[in-house]
């Protein structure tokens, strides 16, 4: 209320009373010119206004001859009767009811609609005989300070739901003397750490231990720099949450100084960055991963070369040996060790994603069941293998044949975690992988997908095990036990499927490994088994080799030699073309490796189809990044015959392409 108007109030009773009305009138009309308050006189019996001033006529934005003469209630209430309790309080009404002064505050609409807000006193003039028989009405406009209170309300409410839905912690600590005396923690605390303030007041301490314990001096030297006032900067660390789990946070401490440059306290924020640190672990081991892969799948692809003139010269040799040479158990001796080492440089390939693979579209479920067998002959009888299958489960394109790897790899995995037995799991199911997903999943891209677990109840892993658990070479198995390329190879193949693999282990409480596989919409293909004849082919067709790797090339020809072929041979694109334009029989098939010097291997067919039209051709790599492979999935109608191969293995390659 304005400061004037309670002064002018009792002014206007005293004349009142004292006064003849002759003189109250002409006290009246001095109040006129107040420019503070809206002023009115009114009639004690029909409400009717006998006097107003420029206020009152600014405020209600009217003119004088629109308000004298009218009912008061008409102008300031837009009612077309007196204000009556408790419909509606008016403070004329209560003053002519107890004949005493009193206020209110009302909301009144001006013609243009405008809001206004109006503090009210009203106080009685009475006559000779003591009747009330006019009333002054004093206004005074409170609308600015109601919108200011509003606008403080409002931002109170604003900040108080901007505190109560804030997740970090905010925490302050008092210094004094360079010590700190007191610290207060916000609401956050609860949602950060599990722990209540209430929590924090009856243990100084319970911070510091919370702490994880190789962070903590971290976290000490932080305070000192913050006590300091120097060198503060952000910190992050672990912490233990009172649900036992390990996050991660980043705590923020803001110094304060007083006039003296004296540290009078810091404000910190500690914000949950568990999720974050998550995401940069699995994408800093997808690049591990990537890097690795790379450098495996040059090594392999450069010792299959190798692994070729090794394994093609033991089988010639082993022809010429009978039985009971005593050189043959030396021969064979080399020839098992180089298969071992062929079947390392696939599993490399397989991690890298560099290797071949056919895929087709089949249903899971149908690939699980034909295996089934084979399972429970793997995990042995003291382990229960328990199949929970989707039964409208949708199709997925993989290569049937690498899919089986990824399901006997698991349950090896699986039986040598549960050594005194236990159950192991199989489930299928369709899922959809949203946005949300995918934050928190590296490489993954939101989709429908068929999703592919074996879990089981062994043993459990660390979460340092887990990080490692696709590593080539990695293994917690005894020396002699494991190559470590198991799981590695299983990850390959996923990812070059398109698909994705994550392991959700804890020490004691078993391991569940979860394979994502994009659903395709497509029909089955029928998937046949592969026969495997250990009979050595025979054949008279004409046979160009090209091989720019002067071992690999001798070896192939003698293979194919032995098998009663005739051979012609090239060690690049321009002695192939040559030795074709001046063979005048036809040549039946060109066994060609893909990448060569000057001029690949099909560029080279396609010049030859020209000279030679009834050639067909048979490509050869220990590569898979090449002009006939693309992501390791082999160009539709291509024959190919990865290295490195066994003489039975080309023999038989070689007669099944003459043959189509």
């Amino acid at each position: 209320m304005h400061p004037n108007t309670e002064q002018n109030i009792l002014t206007a009773q005293a004349k009142a009373v004292d006064e003849q009305p002759k003189n109250t009138k002409e006290f009246i009309e001095t109040l006129i010119h107040n420019p503070n308050d809206s002023f009115s006189v009114i009639d004690a019996k029909n409400f009717k206004i006998i006097l107003v001033n420029r206020a009152f006529l600014n405020a209600h934005n009217v003119e004088e001859r629109e308000v004298i003469g009218r009912p008061c209630y008409e102008i300031s209430h837009h009612r077309s009767r007196p204000c009556e309790p408790p419909e509606h309080t008016c403070p004329l009404s209560e003053t002519l009811r107890t004949g005493d002064p009193s206020s209110a505050v009302h909301i009144h609409y001006d013609k243009e609609g405008r809001k206004k807000y109006f503090e009210i006193k009203t106080s009685p003039i009475r006559d000779e005989k003591g009747e009330i028989h006019q009333v002054i009405h004093i206004s005074h406009d409170i609308t600015e300070y109601k919108k200011a209170v509003e606008a403080l309300r409002e931002s109170e409410d604003r900040y108080k739901r901007l505190i109560s839905s804030v997740t970090d912690y905010i925490y302050t600590v008092t210094v004094q003397d360079g010590r700190p005396v007191a610290t207060s923690h916000g609401p956050g605390c609860v949602a950060v750490t599990g722990y209540t303030s209430e929590e924090y007041g009856a243990d100084p301490f319970l911070w510091y231990r919370m702490v994880y314990e190789e962070d903590r001096q971290a976290v000490l030297k932080q305070a000192e720099h913050a006590l300091t006032g120097t060198n503060v900067t952000p910190l992050e660390h672990r912490i233990i949450h009172k649900d036992g789990t390990i996050r991660w946070v980043r705590n923020t401490p803001v110094v304060r100084k007083n006039e003296k440059e004296e540290v009078i306290s810091y404000d910190g924020l500690i914000s949950d960055i568990t999720e974050r640190k998550q995401l940069e672990t699995h994408f800093l081991q997808a690049q591990k991963m990537e890097t690795v892969g790379r450098l495996a799948g040059g090594v392999a692809h450069d010792f299959n070369n190798h692994l070729t003139v090794i394994t093609g010269h033991c089988d010639l040799a082993l022809l010429e040996l009978h039985e009971k040479d005593p050189f043959r158990s030396h021969m064979e001796e080399i020839k098992r060790a180089a298969d071992r080492a062929a079947n390392l440089t696939r599993q490399l390939l397989a991690f890298s994603r560099r290797q071949v693979i056919q895929p087709k579209v089949i249903n899971l479920n149908n690939l699980i069941l034909n295996i089934d067998k084979m399972l429970r002959r793997i995990i042995g009888e003291d382990i229960e293998l328990l199949t929970l299958l989707k039964t409208d489960l949708e199709s997925v394109e993989v290569d049937p044949g690498q899919f089986e790897q990824i399901l006997v790899n698991l349950a090896v995995n699986a039986r040598d975690a549960m050594p005194k037995g236990g159950k192991l799991l199989i489930e299928t199911a369709n899922v959809e992988l949203d946005e949300v997903y995918a934050r928190s999943h590296v490489s993954v891209t939101p989709g429908r997908y068929v999703m592919f677990s074996m879990s089981d109840t062994g043993m459990g892993m660390t979460a340092e095990v887990r990080e490692q658990i696709f590593e080539p070479f990695f293994t917690t198995k005894e020396k002699g036990k494991g190559t470590g390329l198991g799981l590695s190879m299983v990850y390959g193949i996923v990812k070059q499927s398109k698909g994705n693999i994550w392991v959700y282990s804890e020490p004691g409480k078993g391991t569940a490994f979860k394979i994502y596989l994009p659903w395709v919409d497509m029909p089955l293909e029928e998937v046949k088994e592969k026969r495997i004849e250990k009979e050595l082919h025979r054949g008279s067709e004409t046979v160009l080799v090209v091989e720019d790797q002067e071992e690999v090339r001798r070896v192939a020809v003698e293979i194919l030699r032995r098998q009663g072929y005739n051979v012609l041979e090239a060690s690049q694109g321009d002695e192939a073309l040559l030795i074709c334009e001046q063979h005048e029989r036809p040549i039946h098939l060109m066994v060609t490796d893909v990448v060569m010097p000057r001029m690949s291997g099909p560029e080279l067919a396609g010049r030859l189809a020209l000279l030679h039209p009834e050639m067909k051709v048979l490509y050869m790599s220990g590569y898979t990044e090449n002009a006939i492979v693309h992501h390791g999935v082999l160009d539709e109608g291509v024959n190919y015959i990865q290295k490195p191969f066994e003489m039975h293995g080309l023999g038989r390659m070689v007669q099944e392409v003459l043959n189509k």
